[in-house]
């Protein structure tokens, strides 16, 4: 059973992983359009990725469906809606998506969609199906561009899979995010002197392994951001203190936020500030302690540089 829309909508199109600065662009000009008609803005997105519902593998996601949910919402978007790409789905006609989905659920008067929007069974309804249906009128989906060309979710990833996170912070408008909850480790951190909070069950896209200047934030039921300090985060498989390779993501957070800091159960963003150095083995714990001591010192700086300073701790943390 397919929910109908009441009123008339501008409706953009597409997966918005990462809601980065070009769909922000064209979300803007899309909000644009529906205050001048008096329109919900509507965005239509899908989950899972297209690729998997098609037997390809999906690229990497670079945040959840409800941070993706969150950030759209706050670009303006009115509504969000979610589709399941099904197997199903994918096998609907193009004139079976234009009447079941756009027409009687969203009740779509503009769209906005790529060049390269492709919809329908084998993908065969593109911009030209829209034009001859005439019933919607087409916005200008172009993207942002800079120097290097489209702002896109795939440079994205380029950039967290090199490293480069300045350039992915450029790209995305902020840093790169994991989100998890706290699981209990092996406390080996603790008994060199640098306890952490071990992230388990997160979705997105890893960075490279090594050791990152990060910011670490709270998120209640609700998903509302506090933040709780500045931190350290190491990616890898600790080659100096596991028997066996278990991949691990592990933060540090400095003081005085670190001081008896119970997270455990907790769920925590962590966003990735700046690269401090890849993952290396250790001839011994001390060596290791030391090089965690000097990663803490470039932290601060690093954090310093950007102007951020640690809250106090509540005590109900």
């Amino acid at each position: 059973m397919i929910a109908a829309a009441t009123q008339g909508t501008v409706v953009a199109i597409g997966n918005f992983d990462g809601v980065h600065r070009g769909h922000r662009a064209l979300l803007a000009r899309a909000k644009k359009e529906a205050q001048l008609r008096g329109l919900p803005l509507v965005v239509l997105t899908f989950d899972p990725h297209p690729a998997a519902a098609l037997g390809r593998t999906p690229p990497p996601r670079l945040m959840t469906l409800a941070r993706r949910t969150e950030l759209l919402k706050e670009a303006g978007v009115d509504r969000v809606e979610t589709l399941a790409f099904t197997a199903e789905f994918a096998g609907l006609s193009p004139e079976a998506f234009i009447e079941q989905i756009l027409v009687t659920r969203l009740r779509a008067s503009v769209l906005f969609v790529g060049s390269n929007f492709r919809f329908g069974h084998k993908r065969a309804g593109d911009l030209e199906t829209l034009r001859r249906d005439g019933r919607f009128a087409l916005g200008d989906a172009a993207l942002l561009e800079d120097a290097e060309g489209a702002v896109s979710s795939s440079r994205v990833r380029e950039a967290i899979a090199a490293g480069e996170l300045a350039t992915v912070a450029e790209l995305l408008g902020r840093p790169h995010a994991l989100e998890g909850g706290v699981v209990h480790g092996d406390a080996k951190g603790r008994t060199i002197g640098f306890p952490t909070a071990n992230l388990g069950d997160f979705q997105e896209m890893l960075p490279a392994h090594g050791v990152y200047a990060t910011r670490v934030e709270r998120l209640s039921e609700g998903g509302a951001a506090t933040l709780l300090g500045l931190g350290v985060t190491n990616i890898g498989v600790r080659p100096t203190v596991a028997a066996v390779p278990e991949l691990r993501v592990e933060t540090h957070i400095l003081p005085p936020t670190a001081a008896n800091l119970d997270l455990y159960g907790a769920k925590i963003r962590v966003s990735f500030v700046a690269r401090i150095r890849g993952e290396e083995r250790f001839s011994s714990f001390d060596a290791l302690r030391a090089a965690i001591a000097r990663d803490v010192v470039a932290a601060q700086e690093i954090h310093g540089l950007q102007g951020w300073s640690v809250p106090p701790v509540e005590a109900t943390l």
